[in-house]
């Protein structure tokens, strides 16, 4: 089966902003995430995998350059075998996590915006026990270009709930426990009468506020905490970095984020990577570039240069009569591809160095030189 064109998915022409992809993106995120669609899950969540898939696409440079001038082909093996995967693939993980949660607080099932990545559902948070999910946390953790290429191990310190010790994570003293909550009977719900403004009687159902809408309130309160069944703490926690890895990708570490009261599940700790800008490279997905400042003679009459590379110094042979802006490829030292096997390649971009300062000899020589050329630049 064809394709469909991923300007077309997403309703946009091909001249479309980045700001006019990334705002069609949104109203098709709401439209069809499977939370919001709970009669027709299966399908509208591989219709999410194929919105995802075109704003990837269009929402890279590069990406979006090699599928406008060859189409789907000039993506092969962009995506790793089988094809785009959300979990591996997605990188506007920022963009769409802001999506999502507007989302989730207008009530679609209460779950992790990170489950549609992992098959995982959470709705229903609030159990019959009157646990209820703990949340997620989000961390930004920085990496330079040297760390990124070879993958690295990182400890990092966050600020979560977890489990009360004391109570372990009930709430109540020991040899205390739950009860039902007086104020709803266990329904979790209150319900209110009022007289309308025609006369007619008026009902209105709201959560408890006393239990929080779990139907079971703590007996004798945990002194330690407070009957919530957790504490805040520091914690330490360490994270392997693959390499390859880019900017906007999110490693999710499960169960390390805050524990939920009353004995919930913990959420998750999700860690986000960012790339500090290299003093000597640019990235371009798993290439990179230097740019070589040689000297005017250097570049007419060639000769070796030393090249600084992610894995230590090469030297670079650049033959006779090179012009500013020549490009030359040092195949295999790029970054590896994520998840794959195979490196990027490092290009060396020779830029022609132009002193601002010369000495009378050197301007005497230089007009000595010009008049002796026999191979003067051509007029344009």
């Amino acid at each position: 089966m064809a394709k469909r064109d991923y300007y077309e998915i997403l309703g946009v022409s091909k001249k479309a902003s980045g700001d006019e992809v990334k705002k069609a993106y949104r109203r098709l995120a709401k439209k069809f995430h499977p939370d919001a669609n709970l009669d027709n899950k299966e399908e509208a969540a591989e219709k999410f995998k194929e919105i995802s898939e075109a704003y990837e696409v269009l929402m890279d440079k590069d990406k979006r350059a090699r599928y406008d001038r060859f189409g789907h082909s000039g993506l092969e093996g962009a995506f790793g075998s089988g094809g785009f995967n959300m979990r591996r693939d997605f990188t506007h993980f920022g963009d769409l996590s802001d999506i999502l949660e507007g989302l989730f607080r207008g009530g679609f099932g209460g779950g992790n915006v990170f489950d549609l990545f992992t098959g995982r559902s959470r709705t229903g948070f609030r159990e019959r026990t009157g646990a209820i999910q703990g949340g997620d946390i989000r961390v930004n953790l920085k990496l330079t270009l040297e760390e990124i290429a070879k993958g690295v191990k990182k400890k990092i310190k966050v600020k979560k709930y977890d489990r009360c010790s004391s109570c372990g994570g009930s709430g109540a003293k020991t040899g205390s426990g739950l009860i039902t909550c007086p104020e709803c009977q266990g329904r979790g719900q209150v319900a209110k009468t009022s007289r309308g403004l025609f006369g007619g009687i008026v009902q209105t159902i709201t959560t408890c506020s006393r239990c929080g809408g779990t139907g079971k309130i703590v007996k004798n309160a945990c002194k330690v905490c407070k009957g919530t069944g957790r504490v805040k703490k520091d914690s330490i926690i360490s994270v392997k970095i693959p390499a390859g890895i880019s900017e906007g990708n999110y490693i999710p570490l499960r169960g390390e984020g805050h524990a939920g009261p009353n004995n919930g599940h913990k959420g998750d700790l999700i860690v986000v990577i960012e790339e500090k800008k290299h003093p000597k490279f640019e990235r371009h997905g798993t290439d990179i570039v230097y740019r070589a400042f040689v000297s005017y003679t250097a570049a007419v009459l060639g000769g070796k240069i030393e090249i600084p590379t992610l894995n230590g110094k090469v030297s670079l042979t650049i033959p006779r009569g090179t012009e500013s802006g020549k490009l030359f490829r040092l195949k295999g030292q790029g970054l590896p591809q994520l998840n794959l096997r195979g490196k990027g390649d490092e290009y060396v971009e020779v830029k022609i160095w132009t002193p601002k300062r010369t000495s009378n000899e050197e301007k005497e020589l230089l007009k000595r030189l010009e008049d002796i050329s026999t191979d003067p630049p051509k007029k344009t």
